[in-house]
C-alpha cells in the first residue's frame, strides 16, 4: 500500500444506515440494539458515575476536606517584584498590576510583602499592607494608600446563593 491509496474507498458522504426496515436489511427487528435491557430503550440515558449492581466508587471513597464559602483570596505581591516591573512615580494599582502580569490569577484582595528592595517612588494602592512593606515604601519616597476590596465575603456568598 502506498501513501496515496490511503483514503481509498472511504466516502465523506457516506448513506446513513437505515435501522428497522425488515429482516433483509440485516439491521431490522431489535435495529442493532440486542433484545432487552436499558440500552435498547427509546430515551435511553445513564448517570455519569453508573457502575451496574455494584455501588459507585464516588460513593465508596471518603469524603475528605471542606470548602470554606467566606474565605477571601488573597494575593501576596512582594516590594522587589514592584521595583523591577514600575517606574520611578508610576501609580501602582490592582488593575496596572495585573496589566504587567504580576497577578494571573482571580483573587479578592491584593497583600503587599515585604520581601525584596524598593529603591524608587512609587503611589502604590492595595488591599493590605504588611508592617515592613509599608515601611520600605515611605522610606523610598512613595506613598502606601490602602483601597476598599472589590467584594466581601458576604457579598460573594450572596452571589454564590443566587447561582
Amino acid at each position: 500500500m502506498n501513501i496515496d491509496e490511503v483514503n481509498v474507498g472511504i466516502s465523506t458522504n457516506r448513506k446513513p444506515r437505515r435501522l428497522g426496515r425488515g429482516p433483509g436489511s440485516g439491521q431490522g427487528k431489535t435495529a442493532g440494539k440486542g433484545h432487552n435491557g436499558h440500552k435498547s430503550r427509546s430515551g435511553y440515558s445513564r448517570h455519569p458515575t453508573f457502575q451496574g449492581g455494584d455501588l459507585p466508587l464516588v460513593r465508596r471513597i471518603p469524603k475528605r476536606g471542606f470548602h470554606n464559602r467566606f474565605a477571601v483570596t488573597v494575593i501576596a505581591v512582594n516590594v522587589g517584584q514592584i521595583n523591577e516591573l514600575f517606574n520611578a512615580g508610576e501609580a501602582v494599582t490592582p488593575k496596572s498590576m495585573q496589566d504587567k502580569g504580576l497577578i494571573k490569577r482571580r483573587f479578592d484582595e491584593i497583600k503587599i510583602l515585604g520581601d525584596g528592595v524598593i529603591d524608587k517612588p512609587l503611589k502604590i494602592s492595595s488591599h493590605r499592607f504588611s508592617e515592613s512593606a509599608k515601611e520600605k515604601i515611605q522610606a523610598a519616597g512613595g506613598t502606601a494608600a490602602v483601597v476598599v476590596a472589590r467584594r466581601t465575603p458576604k457579598q460573594r456568598v450572596a452571589e454564590l446563593n443566587k447561582k
